[in-house]
């Protein structure tokens, strides 16, 4: 299938500087494995928080405008025609950064493995989903394995 991006509903997200328009062409198209965002900040923000994945590998491509690829505690500059490549683990860990005072637009591809875990570094926060929950904790508010199973206390 196929789908045009000015046909696709945006959804808009504020929360604080993380500021950005999305809208899912790889769902509007009916993909199942390969997903893509149209993506747009607008100049000073920030788009999701700084994470990274373990099942999903995904990859940006910029369509206009320059920014700041924050890549763990690296910054790299980016423009439009780059492609950024961000396997998965803590070393990709990424967010982009609208610092010029122009939109900033991109596609964001990923593979869209159903079962994920996300680590959040900088808030300290891990989201799981199964493909049909999503949650997210804080890392040290973990319990011990055994923690209220019942034949572990007999």
């Amino acid at each position: 299938m196929k789908c045009n991006v000015d046909d696709v509903a945006p959804t808009e997200v504020h929360e604080g500087r993380h500021q950005y328009t999305r809208k899912r062409l790889g769902a509007a198209a009916g993909g199942v494995q390969l997903g893509c965002s149209h993506m747009t900040l607008p100049p000073g923000a920030l788009s999701y928080p700084l994470h990274y994945h373990a099942a999903n590998e995904e990859a940006i491509y910029v369509l206009a405008g320059r920014g700041t690829l924050r890549l763990g505690d690296e910054r790299h500059p980016i423009e439009t025609g780059d492609w950024i490549a961000l396997p998965t683990g803590p070393a990709h860990a990424h967010q982009i950064i609208n610092d010029s005072d122009a939109p900033l637009a991109y596609l964001c591809v990923s593979t869209m493995q159903p079962v994920d875990v996300w680590v959040y570094p900088d808030a300290n926060k891990i989201g799981f989903t199964n493909g049909d929950v999503r949650m997210w904790v804080k890392r040290d508010a973990g319990v011990d394995y055994w923690a209220d199973e019942p034949a572990a206390l007999e």
